[in-house]
């Protein structure tokens, strides 16, 4: 079992660049560029780091190639020679190290979008997501189905008309995520069952957001029977308490051993989402001992 950790290390503390559109159309594809090498460089270091303290899960930035799916990118990124020898570099450490590495596209990228244009923009960030991970060797893209609008049953079905028109690249690495408002666990096993999809099970998500008849033991087990490696699931804490859909800073022992409980023994790579990073790993791990 790997545990992780999400985008920066605050121990180090990490430093990704980013910035605006404004900067790019003054400043040209070039700016784009020298922050991309700065990210790529970054990661290699964050996972050196990850490397150093027995952490062998994590999930690199959306932001790492700026403007990586907008119109304006015109440079080849992905054939960049300075590119493919830092994210070969990445791969390599992966490898050696047996590392698990994944990426979540952002908030905005909604494939069951009733709008054409919402829906192109987040196959052409899926299509950078997969991108990037192939180069690097990652294995896993999470996607949350999206927004009900009203019709919750008919944003499913353009869900999946939508997904079964994904290229084969791009479904081969993505995992759909059970939200903690719209789609339940129950939601997205269905989804996948229609469409041979892995799902990611959410714990903290489904505890703020699922049926009353819901059997969560069974879901783990149904959740299990949609992969084909070694699930990756996501734990996180309320704020305030269990339902609070705010992130804690750490993870709480009882919550992780709540989920353990649900494994029942079977091997899973756990996601820390909390606001404390690394140092929530770290936290738990000198808690239990591991």
């Amino acid at each position: 079992m790997k545990l992780g950790y999400a985008c920066i290390n605050m121990s180090m503390p990490s430093k990704f660049k980013s910035c605006r559109l404004k900067t790019v159309e003054e400043q040209g594809l070039g700016k784009v560029k020298e922050i991309a090498v700065h990210n790529l460089a970054e990661v290699i270091r964050v996972l050196e780091w990850d490397i150093a303290h027995d952490i062998y899960f994590f999930r690199m930035s959306s932001d790492l190639i700026p403007f990586a799916s907008h119109p304006i990118m015109t440079w080849e990124w992905q054939r960049d020679a300075d590119i493919l020898a830092l994210t070969a570099e990445i791969s390599r450490l992966r490898e050696l190290h047996d590392m698990r590495l994944s990426m979540h596209p952002g908030q905005y990228t909604i494939i069951n979008s009733p709008r054409e244009d919402v829906v192109e923009k987040a196959i052409a960030e899926l299509t950078y997501h997969q991108q990037l991970l192939d180069l690097v060797g990652g294995t896993d893209m999470i996607l949350h189905i999206g927004g009900a609008y009203g019709d919750k049953k008919s944003a499913s079905e353009r869900f999946i008309q939508a997904y079964n028109g994904l290229s084969e690249d791009i479904q081969r690495l993505l995992r759909l995520e059970n939200d903690d408002k719209t789609y339940t666990a129950m939601d997205v096993l269905g989804i996948a069952k229609a469409t041979g999809a892995t799902v990611c099970f959410d714990i903290h998500h489904h505890i703020c957001n699922h049926e009353p008849d819901a059997d969560v033991t069974q879901i783990v087990t149904d959740v299990f029977k949609t992969w084909k490696t070694t699930p990756k699931m996501h734990i996180s804490s309320g704020k305030t308490g269990p339902t609070d859909r705010s992130h804690h800073d750490l993870i709480h022992e009882t919550d992780f051993q709540y989920l353990m409980g649900l494994l029942a023994g079977r091997d899973a790579d756990i996601m820390f989402e909390a606001k404390q990073k690394e140092r929530s790993v770290l936290t738990l791990r000198e808690t239990l001992k591991w």
